[in-house]
């Protein structure tokens, strides 16, 4: 059974940086490209990055390009994003899932709980 379990969230003043991980069980991590997302409070869903199995291949989104960075440290069956220069907007629940293959495919079958970032002025 695939359990991911994220954790690092919490509250940090504008230009600050905090640094998520996410801890998978249940398959050999190596074996899939991970996944970052974030949802704030009546809004959609939105992809913030991906990294591939071997964490040689990495995807992000517009909004946060040039401020986060996505890593993966397979032999600790953890990923993280690491999230610089924050901003209001980055305020909202993120959430770490695996995608189908070891590519980058952005088709995520397994989700984490979320850990909730907030950014305050």
């Amino acid at each position: 059974q695939v359990q991911l379990v994220e954790s690092g969230g919490g509250l940090v003043q504008v230009g600050g940086s905090l640094r998520l991980s996410c801890s998978a069980s249940g398959r050999t991590l190596s074996r899939f490209a991970m996944g970052w997302f974030r949802q704030a409070p009546g809004k959609e869903r939105e992809f913030i990055a991906a990294i591939s199995g071997s964490g040689s291949s990495t995807s992000y989104g517009d909004s946060v390009k040039g401020r986060f960075t996505i890593s993966r440290d397979n032999a600790k069956n953890t990923v993280y994003l690491q999230m610089n220069s924050l901003k209001p907007e980055d305020t909202a629940v993120y959430y770490c899932a695996q995608d189908r293959t070891a590519y980058i495919m952005k088709a995520y079958d397994y989700w984490g709980q979320g850990t909730q970032v907030t950014v305050s002025e």
